[in-house]
């Protein structure tokens, strides 16, 4: 790969790890006001009606779902920018063969090829 591929591979990798930052620092503080209004005695946000309450809990459950997804797709990007710095981004860990730009257009992150991936996928 060379220089200006993985200058632009490391851009689009810089570009989405701020835009999960914000996502995942975004869905903490929303959890966190709730829960910290709750913990003060605010009941104006909360629900009278259990079927509210459950749907609460399952938003809630969910956003932490979806930061703890975004978290480790922001360490797999830093592994992704160190792997540039280090002249081994694009070279998949398991074979060592080339990872298809296709992949790595489609996921920048990716560190291994198509078929050592869906190796090591559960079935």
């Amino acid at each position: 790969m060379n220089n200006s591929d993985l200058r632009l591979y490391k851009q689009r990798l810089l570009t989405l790890r701020g835009r999960l930052r914000g996502d995942v620092d975004e869905m903490a503080r929303s959890v966190l006001d709730r829960t910290l209004a709750e913990a003060r005695g605010n009941m104006s946000a909360m629900p009278i009606h259990m079927a509210d309450i459950g749907s609460d809990n399952y938003d809630q459950e969910f956003n932490l779902d979806l930061m703890e997804s975004k978290d480790r797709t922001l360490r797999e990007i830093e592994v992704a920018l160190e792997r540039i710095e280090d002249g081994v981004y694009g070279v998949c860990e398991t074979c060592e063969g080339r990872i298809p730009r296709a992949r790595l257009n489609a996921i920048p992150y990716a560190v291994q090829c198509v078929q050592c991936a869906s190796r090591l996928e559960p079935a």
